[in-house]
């Protein structure tokens, strides 16, 4: 059973429908609410509420990782370890007054002048990647101590992984 509307409500209806689907240059005032899907209207000149800016906690050496792991007889910074180096980089960018001591080691396997090598090679390549983020090289220096102070004595590929590496001393 079909009710029969009188011809104007038809009409309006008809036109109400028609005018959601074409497009005009002047909006509604309901569009205009509604501004999740579109532009956030302008803030009125009256309001006095300042936009707040984030800025990332200041994060201090002591409350940072100090050291980064390398593969074994390796000398490149892993993918893993590189934020480390970067929050150091931004540390040192932000207090230009603090210096750097890079220390690297080797596990201890091999001989001594090979591991006092490769201990120097890796804090090497700690020093670049600081310089390459932007911190003087005149305030990083880079020391090996090679295979002679390990961070555990063990025989075991774990103890081997905690030797190599290469510490960040503030000074």
């Amino acid at each position: 059973m079909t009710k029969n509307y009188p011809l104007y409500i038809t009409l309006l209806l008809a036109c109400g429908l028609t005018a959601c689907g074409t497009t005009s240059s002047s909006r509604s005032q309901r569009s205009e609410g509604h501004y999740a899907f579109g532009k956030a209207p302008a803030a009125p000149a009256s309001s006095r509420v300042a936009p707040v800016e984030t800025q990332p906690v200041p994060v201090k050496p002591d409350q940072m990782a100090r050291i980064v792991y390398f593969d074994f007889d390796a000398y490149t910074v892993r993918q893993t370890d590189r934020p480390i180096v970067e929050s150091h980089a931004r540390w040192l960018r932000d207090h230009p007054q603090q210096s750097l001591m890079l220390q690297g080691h080797t596990d201890a396997r091999g001989g001594i002048e090979y591991n006092l090598a490769l201990g120097q090679k890796r804090a090497e390549s700690v020093r670049k990647s600081l310089e390459l983020l932007g911190v003087e090289s005149n305030r990083i220096e880079a020391v090996s101590y090679g295979k002679e102070r390990l961070a555990d004595t063990g025989t075991s590929e774990a103890a081997h992984q905690r030797n190599r590496r290469v510490e960040f001393e503030y000074r």
